[in-house]
Protein backbone atom coordinates (compact mmCIF):
# COMPACT_ATOMS: atom_id res chain seq x y z
CA UNK A 1 0.00 0.00 0.00
CA UNK A 2 1.37 3.37 -0.53
CA UNK A 3 2.62 6.00 1.92
CA UNK A 4 0.17 8.78 2.13
CA UNK A 5 2.11 11.26 0.09
CA UNK A 6 3.37 8.59 -2.57
CA UNK A 7 0.88 9.09 -5.85
CA UNK A 8 -0.49 5.96 -7.19
CA UNK A 9 -0.20 4.89 -10.78
CA UNK A 10 -3.43 4.19 -12.94
CA UNK A 11 -3.02 0.65 -14.07
CA UNK A 12 -1.77 -0.13 -17.83
CA UNK A 13 -4.44 0.01 -20.38
CA UNK A 14 -6.97 2.10 -18.43
CA UNK A 15 -8.49 4.67 -20.28
CA UNK A 16 -9.17 7.79 -17.63
CA UNK A 17 -11.30 9.58 -20.32
CA UNK A 18 -13.51 6.86 -20.44
CA UNK A 19 -13.66 6.15 -16.95
CA UNK A 20 -14.74 9.92 -16.44
CA UNK A 21 -16.98 9.71 -19.34
CA UNK A 22 -19.21 6.38 -17.25
CA UNK A 23 -18.34 9.01 -14.13
CA UNK A 24 -20.58 12.04 -15.42
CA UNK A 25 -23.08 9.66 -17.34
CA UNK A 26 -24.05 8.22 -14.18
CA UNK A 27 -24.72 11.36 -12.70
CA UNK A 28 -26.00 13.57 -15.32
CA UNK A 29 -27.29 11.54 -17.96
CA UNK A 30 -30.84 11.61 -16.36
CA UNK A 31 -31.00 15.14 -16.95
CA UNK A 32 -29.98 15.39 -20.14
CA UNK A 33 -32.54 13.14 -21.08
CA UNK A 34 -35.29 14.80 -19.71
CA UNK A 35 -34.00 17.74 -21.11
CA UNK A 36 -33.35 16.11 -24.72
CA UNK A 37 -37.01 15.04 -24.54
CA UNK A 38 -38.29 18.54 -23.99
CA UNK A 39 -35.79 19.66 -26.35
CA UNK A 40 -37.49 17.59 -29.02
CA UNK A 41 -40.95 17.21 -28.19
CA UNK A 42 -42.14 19.99 -30.49
CA UNK A 43 -39.88 18.05 -33.48
CA UNK A 44 -37.71 21.05 -33.76
CA UNK A 45 -34.51 21.35 -31.98
CA UNK A 46 -33.31 25.13 -31.57
CA UNK A 47 -30.51 26.39 -31.01
CA UNK A 48 -31.53 28.36 -27.60
CA UNK A 49 -32.27 25.12 -26.53
CA UNK A 50 -29.52 23.27 -27.35
CA UNK A 51 -27.04 26.31 -25.46
CA UNK A 52 -29.28 26.14 -22.38
CA UNK A 53 -28.88 22.43 -21.96
CA UNK A 54 -25.40 22.78 -22.45
CA UNK A 55 -24.89 25.67 -19.91
CA UNK A 56 -27.34 23.73 -17.43
CA UNK A 57 -25.14 20.60 -17.65
CA UNK A 58 -21.64 22.83 -17.10
CA UNK A 59 -23.41 24.38 -14.28
CA UNK A 60 -25.09 21.29 -12.52
CA UNK A 61 -21.88 19.67 -12.89
CA UNK A 62 -19.48 22.60 -11.34
CA UNK A 63 -17.71 22.27 -14.57
CA UNK A 64 -17.04 18.58 -14.08
CA UNK A 65 -18.36 17.91 -17.52
CA UNK A 66 -16.86 19.34 -20.38
CA UNK A 67 -17.76 20.23 -24.09
CA UNK A 68 -17.15 16.46 -25.20
CA UNK A 69 -18.57 14.66 -22.39
CA UNK A 70 -22.42 16.78 -22.74
CA UNK A 71 -22.06 16.11 -26.49
CA UNK A 72 -22.09 12.49 -25.56
CA UNK A 73 -24.82 12.51 -23.31
CA UNK A 74 -26.44 14.32 -26.07
CA UNK A 75 -26.29 12.00 -28.77
CA UNK A 76 -26.93 9.25 -26.31
CA UNK A 77 -29.85 10.92 -25.23
CA UNK A 78 -30.94 11.28 -29.02
CA UNK A 79 -29.72 7.59 -30.16
CA UNK A 80 -32.02 6.44 -27.54
CA UNK A 81 -35.33 8.22 -28.51
CA UNK A 82 -34.65 7.19 -31.96
CA UNK A 83 -34.16 3.36 -31.08
CA UNK A 84 -36.94 2.98 -28.13
CA UNK A 85 -38.89 6.00 -28.59
CA UNK A 86 -39.97 9.57 -26.67
CA UNK A 87 -42.35 7.09 -24.14
CA UNK A 88 -40.59 4.55 -23.43
CA UNK A 89 -37.38 7.01 -22.39
CA UNK A 90 -40.06 9.51 -20.75
CA UNK A 91 -41.20 6.73 -18.75
CA UNK A 92 -37.42 5.13 -18.07
CA UNK A 93 -36.30 8.69 -17.30
CA UNK A 94 -39.31 8.90 -14.71
CA UNK A 95 -38.52 5.58 -13.21
CA UNK A 96 -34.70 6.64 -12.16
CA UNK A 97 -35.61 9.73 -11.32
CA UNK A 98 -38.77 9.38 -8.99
CA UNK A 99 -37.74 7.88 -6.25
CA UNK A 100 -34.93 11.34 -5.26
CA UNK A 101 -37.65 14.32 -4.98
CA UNK A 102 -34.05 16.78 -5.18
CA UNK A 103 -33.21 14.77 -7.81
CA UNK A 104 -37.04 14.93 -9.46
CA UNK A 105 -37.38 18.80 -8.63
CA UNK A 106 -34.07 19.36 -10.34
CA UNK A 107 -35.02 17.65 -13.70
CA UNK A 108 -38.44 18.87 -13.72
CA UNK A 109 -36.88 22.41 -13.31
CA UNK A 110 -34.55 22.00 -16.41
CA UNK A 111 -36.98 20.66 -18.55
CA UNK A 112 -39.05 24.06 -17.68
CA UNK A 113 -35.79 26.02 -18.73
CA UNK A 114 -35.87 24.17 -21.75
CA UNK A 115 -39.08 24.80 -22.42
CA UNK A 116 -38.64 28.37 -21.96
CA UNK A 117 -35.82 29.23 -23.86
CA UNK A 118 -37.24 30.27 -26.78
CA UNK A 119 -39.27 31.94 -25.20
CA UNK A 120 -42.65 30.10 -26.24
CA UNK A 121 -43.91 26.75 -24.74
CA UNK A 122 -45.57 24.68 -27.64
CA UNK A 123 -48.30 22.13 -26.65
CA UNK A 124 -45.87 19.62 -27.03
CA UNK A 125 -43.45 20.70 -24.17
CA UNK A 126 -46.53 21.38 -21.92
CA UNK A 127 -47.22 17.83 -22.40
CA UNK A 128 -43.72 16.97 -21.67
CA UNK A 129 -43.55 19.22 -18.48
CA UNK A 130 -47.51 17.78 -17.06
CA UNK A 131 -46.08 13.85 -17.68
CA UNK A 132 -42.90 14.72 -16.30
CA UNK A 133 -44.47 16.44 -13.01
CA UNK A 134 -46.96 13.64 -12.63
CA UNK A 135 -44.36 10.56 -13.17
CA UNK A 136 -42.53 12.31 -10.56
CA UNK A 137 -44.98 12.31 -8.06
CA UNK A 138 -44.68 16.87 -8.10
CA UNK A 139 -48.14 17.82 -7.61
CA UNK A 140 -49.84 21.02 -8.89
CA UNK A 141 -49.10 23.76 -6.63
CA UNK A 142 -45.42 22.12 -5.95
CA UNK A 143 -44.78 22.67 -10.30
CA UNK A 144 -46.90 25.53 -10.89
CA UNK A 145 -44.24 26.82 -7.86
CA UNK A 146 -41.10 25.97 -10.03
CA UNK A 147 -42.20 27.06 -13.42
CA UNK A 148 -42.74 30.25 -11.41
CA UNK A 149 -39.41 30.99 -10.22
CA UNK A 150 -37.54 29.70 -13.92
CA UNK A 151 -40.05 32.11 -15.59
CA UNK A 152 -38.72 34.44 -12.82
CA UNK A 153 -35.25 33.77 -13.00
CA UNK A 154 -35.40 33.80 -17.08
CA UNK A 155 -36.92 37.02 -16.51
CA UNK A 156 -34.14 38.23 -14.62
CA UNK A 157 -31.58 37.54 -17.81
CA UNK A 158 -30.09 39.62 -19.80
CA UNK A 159 -31.65 39.37 -23.45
Amino acid sequence: MPAADETTETPVGVDLDALEMIDVAAQYEPFCEAMYLMMSADGKITRDEREVLKGALRSLSAGAADAVQIEALVDRSAAQVAERGRDACLRDVIARLREDPVRSEVAFVLAAAIAFADNAIADEENEVLVAFAEGLGIDEERADELLDSVEGDLGDRPV
